[in-house]
């Protein structure tokens, strides 16, 4: 049997990097089966639309793998004269969908009478380990009035996810449609290939792979929201969110070393309980082994003798509060809370002081467009200035060294 199966396919502006939103469009007298591949509302879910990579990926190539799985489970049965009636109410809602009126824009009012103007919603895009841990940090620290998250695997909600369904948080809503992100302030990032690549080269190239399909969707949906990378490398993929998005720099920020920072303001105040200023040290630089400690720019005493021992003293703490900070991994539910800590701030426009990636051209003579972590005031609009640290030459030079690296290596990749 030959069956016509209706279809509507939105292009996005930022087609053909990202995949069009495909729709069934049955008639008056067709139901919806929803299947492994087709929701209630009959919107179609494919491998095809998931490993979207331009140039390969093409309509025609889509139209194809729609034939083949819709040949293995048929998205649509014949309706009785009676179902036909019920099925007005689902063509409806699809019919508001093609005029542009989602369920998310078309509520103007949110819990507790909030205008969607002044609604702190965030999105989170990835729903392994991190990407959870992300949502249950945000939500435990009740910076957002909405928290979603954007499953990308393929088929049913599977382990954490399911569980999040299952025990339904308040604020947290879980979707595997991009429009769910729609007028998000901040959107984490959290994803990371996992093909079978050879190389570290392959591994970071198959990142940037996945993020040309996801950065122009978010971005269309939420073209005033503050991204957030925490996906690794996260220095490099800061630098690719930032092409991608062709968002202001201050709107494209990376995780870097908050997390290391707060440890070692910690380690400072609690554990060695060092008689200098914890708040005034720093991480900063790339994530990993080169990180390097600095501290922010002051006075540090009346004359050069002083200054010198002061110098010397900061030095030996930090390099004792740095021995002490290798004992430490980096785990998902504490980069979790990091991410909350980094949002809290720009939600709440703190202009609190924080260890983030951002674009270092410019800053300790780095002339290439790079990312490392600095010291940088964070509000509304992501960052607002970076702090300025004290003129060290060990620690220019490092940081000069690690621009240099990442600088190769973004020339190594295709965007």
């Amino acid at each position: 049997n030959s069956y016509n199966i209706p279809i509507r396919l939105w292009i996005l502006d930022s087609h053909p990097f990202a995949p069009p939103i495909c729709f069934l469009k049955p008639t008056a007298n067709m139901g919806i089966s929803v299947g492994k591949h087709v929701d209630a509302h009959g919107r179609i879910y494919l491998p095809y639309l998931q490993n979207w990579s331009h140039p390969k990926s093409t309509i025609i190539g889509l139209i194809k793998e729609m034939i083949a799985k819709f040949e293995e489970e048929l998205p649509l049965y014949s309706l009785s004269s009676s179902d036909a009636a019920r099925q007005s109410e689902l063509l409806s809602y699809i019919a508001k969908i093609t005029e542009g009126e989602t369920d998310m824009k078309s509520k103007n009012k949110i819990g507790g009478g909030k205008t969607e103007g002044c609604f702190n919603k965030i999105t989170v895009v990835g729903a392994g380990d991190l990407g959870i841990a992300c949502v249950l940090a945000a939500a435990a620290k009740g910076a957002a009035d909405k928290v979603v998250l954007l499953d990308l695997s393929e088929g049913a909600a599977k382990g954490g996810t399911m569980d999040l369904e299952i025990f339904a948080l308040p604020n947290v809503e879980i979707s595997k449609d991009f429009s769910a992100s729609a007028d998000s302030k901040v959107v984490v990032l959290t994803v990371n290939s996992l093909g079978n690549a050879q190389t570290y080269l392959d591994v970071v190239q198959g990142n940037v792979d996945l993020f040309r399909g996801i950065i122009p969707t978010v971005s269309h949906y939420s073209p005033n929201s503050v991204l957030l990378v925490a996906s690794h490398p996260v220095e490099v993929m800061t630098y690719v969110s930032w092409k991608l998005s062709a968002f202001p720099k201050s709107r494209v920020i990376g995780v870097g070393a908050n997390l290391d920072t707060e440890r070692l303001q910690y380690i400072l105040a609690n554990l060695l309980k060092a008689q200098v200023p914890a708040k005034d040290a720093w991480i900063i630089g790339e994530q990993g082994e080169d990180k390097v400690p600095s501290w922010t720019n002051c006075s540090l005493a009346a004359n050069q003798t002083e200054a010198v021992a002061a110098r010397n003293s900061r030095e030996a703490v930090a390099n004792r509060a740095m021995e002490v900070l290798k004992g430490k991994g980096q785990r998902s539910w504490s980069v979790g809370l990091s991410v909350a800590d980094l949002t809290d701030s720009i939600l709440k426009d703190k202009r609190k002081v924080h260890s983030v990636s951002t674009l270092a051209k410019g800053c300790c003579s780095i002339n290439s467009e790079v990312f490392l972590s600095l010291p940088c005031v964070l509000g509304a609009n992501g960052v607002i200035e970076m702090v300025e640290l004290d003129e060290d030459s060990l620690v220019q030079e490092k940081l000069q060294s690690s621009a240099g690296s990442i600088h190769d290596l973004q020339q190594q990749l295709k965007l």
